[in-house]
């Protein structure tokens, strides 16, 4: 049998579902006291509901509860290991599992009160940017027991549903150093449904004594992930038996499987290619999950309010981070946030220290247009730097924007341009856009625990940012190596002097007004990092940059500078490629070479750790089948560096 809970004008009523239609119990009825009669009993009211029904309802104009709707308890177990390898192996931590996996049959305490039917909306948890859901299905006692041995407990199951486990990972992995189980991470909600369907009706469906029934997953009618059920490594008797080691178990409680290998979001996410990863729900998906013989659910995700704020207490452990200083002055322009004229109708948008996502960017003004080069790295900051522009947009329009590059503190603001606004890059920048890190998952520094290094060192770097509600605008047009535009009748001259900081690294030069935006070919005070190389390429765009002759020049992080700041990154990778090289021909490793470094001159300026990456670049390039190594891996090399001064 199919049995169901429904909404009525009097409240929630439970049937019997047969040919499409609901046969409904006299009023009053509940399935949780219903199962406790076990199989038997939940039979015999079955039968007298289709030979006398109260009243008989359409299915398909009902709506359906969860078939219980609050049980007395859920506990959701792990019962397929292939999703916790699936899941280790996203977070870096590889494949292998403790023993302890193979030694207990997990489960963690979900809540009855957010049980829900399965087609209402689901909220999204507070607070949570990255909602994700889990296909699997549950088993429901019946009549319960206290000791179970695994066969007993199988006996206890007197049916099964669909179960949707939606997850915040956000909030997962800010409560994962508590080292406590699951806390609001898995709270917001839990779907159940359509129907319980009676463990004698799946009979069809057992394969030496599991249920083997095929599933699948779709979000907006793509498909997501899909297997069998009788994949479990761990049985629902032996959790179910477990689970009752001095407990007494209650009938209508409720047993999730665990996800289904695939059956999610998370396990699809690569840190090798984060940008093949479709993203986290948002308001207004629309989330399916089918499993033989026991139905579909479809829901749409809805957003939620902000949570209510509640201030963080004071670490007396906590070791106070060394205050940021960009030690380098502007010859003419203060180092300031905000907007600068720098030539005539050439504005600079600064923003200090010049570190990590602290970047600059440009404005050039014509006759009824403009040109803007780059965005910023959230949205918050670059709708504050358009609005700061608007008293010279709203004379003249912006018609262009040039992104140098595909770092996201240079593109991530781009959604906000008007559709009128064609935006340009290289060629190899709009390629590498795609494969540069997601902005949700750069948020993962605010919430995960990466260690007692690695996590004080990104979330100094990057939780000062917002990547919420990004989406990545790609170039309307792009060009290879030179491309001149017309803005209002001034010439304004892009070229591509990369690879170099990453794949294609442009400057914008406004001959007119003796003005070259230098995009992170140029840092001032901090310090630059080779992700792409060659080195040598780099040091041939400073000579570039110099041929030029313009006497202001705008870097892509840290004050206005002129010639002299070319010549000092060039003399910066110059002794990098010295000291390298010097270190190679001794037969160090580059982190051995990173140990004993000399930075000479260049020790103060900001963000010194990125030595590590640009020692390991020129490593390469002597050494062509050294393997690479991941943005994340460097990252913590850099971390380490740094912490050990």
């Amino acid at each position: 049998m199919k049995w169901v809970t429904y909404r009525s004008e009097l409240g929630d009523r439970v049937g019997v579902v047969e040919n499409g239609s609901i046969h409904a119990l006299a009023r009053g009825a509940e399935l949780a006291e219903l199962v406790g009669r076990g199989a038997d009993g939940l039979r015999e009211a079955g039968e007298r509901a289709l030979r006398s029904p109260d009243e008989v309802v359409p299915l398909a104009g009902a709506t359906l509860r969860a078939p219980i709707p609050r049980p007395p308890a859920i506990r959701d177990c792990l019962c397929f290991l292939d999703h916790m390898r699936n899941c280790q192996e996203v977070m870096g931590t590889g494949r292998t599992l403790n023993d302890a996996w193979y030694e207990i049959p997990a489960f963690y305490f979900a809540c009855p009160s957010t049980a829900l039917g399965p087609h209402e909306p689901v909220p999204m948890a507070p607070g949570s940017r990255w909602w994700d859901f889990e296909l699997e299905i549950a088993a429901v006692l019946g009549t319960g027991g206290r000791d179970l041995t695994p066969d007993e407990a199988e006996r206890a199951i007197v049916g099964y549903t669909i179960y949707n486990d939606w997850s915040a990972r956000d909030l997962q992995l800010r409560e994962s150093p508590l080292a406590i189980g699951q806390a609001k991470g898995k709270d917001s909600a839990t779907t159940l449904g359509p129907y319980l369907v009676t463990a004698d009706e799946l009979e069809p469906y057992r394969r030496d004594g599991r249920l083997a029934l095929e599933v699948e997953a779709t979000v907006n009618g793509e498909r997501v992930g899909g297997g069998r059920t009788d994949a479990m490594d761990w049985t629902f008797g032996e959790v179910i038996s477990y689970a009752s080691r001095g407990v007494d178990l209650l009938p209508g409680e409720v047993f999730g499987s665990g996800t289904v290998p695939s059956c999610c979001l998370i396990e699809h996410f690569s840190p090798g290619d984060p940008a093949s990863f479709r993203g986290w729900l948002q308001p207004g998906d629309v989330v399916s999950l089918r499993v033989d013989g026991l139905g579909e659910t479809r829901q749409t995700v809805v957003a939620t309010p902000d949570p209510h704020p509640i201030p963080a207490r004071h670490n007396p452990d906590a070791v106070p981070r060394r205050k940021r200083v960009n030690p380098a002055r502007s010859p003419r322009v203060p180092y300031t946030k905000g907007l600068h004229e720098i030539g005539p109708d050439v504005w600079a948008w600064l923003l200090p220290d010049g570190g990590y996502g602290w970047s600059n960017a440009g404005l050039v003004a014509g006759a009824g247009a403009s040109l803007l080069v780059d965005t910023l790295f959230d949205l918050r900051l670059t709708g504050e730097m358009l609005a700061a522009m608007k008293p010279v947009t709203d004379r003249h329009p912006l018609t262009h924007a040039v992104l140098t590059h595909a770092n996201g503190d240079h593109t991530h603001g781009s959604q906000l341009l008007g559709d009128t606004v064609r935006v340009v890059a290289a060629a190899d920048t709009a390629h590498q856009m795609h494969t540069e890190i997601a902005p949700d998952m750069l948020a993962a520094v605010r919430v995960a625990d990466l260690g007692p290094v690695l996590t004080p060192f990104l979330r100094e770097r990057f939780g000062p940012f917002d990547f919420d509600g990004i989406r990545l605008r790609l170039p309307d047009v792009t060009f290879d190596r030179e491309l001149t535009l017309d803005v209002g009748g001034r010439e304004v001259r892009v070229l591509n002097l990369g690879p170099a900081h990453t794949s294609a690294d442009s400057v914008v030069h406004i001959p007119d007004a003796g003005v070259l935006f230098a995009g992170d070919l140029l840092f001032v005070g901090c310090t630059p990092i080779v992700w792409d190389g060659p080195i040598a390429n780099w040091i041939a765009a400073c000579d570039t940059m110099l041929a030029l002759d313009v006497p202001t020049i705008v870097p892509g992080h840290g004050p206005v500078t002129d010639a002299e700041g070319v010549r000092e990154v060039r003399g910066y990778l110059t002794h990098v490629v010295e000291q390298a090289d010097a270190a190679h021909a001794k037969g160090l490793t580059f982190r051995e070479a990173a140990e004993v470094v000399d930075l000479a001159e260049y020790a103060e300026w900001l963000d010194a750790e990125r030595i590590v990456v640009n020692l390991y670049r020129r490593y390469r390039e002597l050494e062509p089948g050294m393997t690479a190594l991941a943005q994340p891996e460097l990252l913590a090399l850099m971390a380490e560096w740094e912490a050990a001064r």
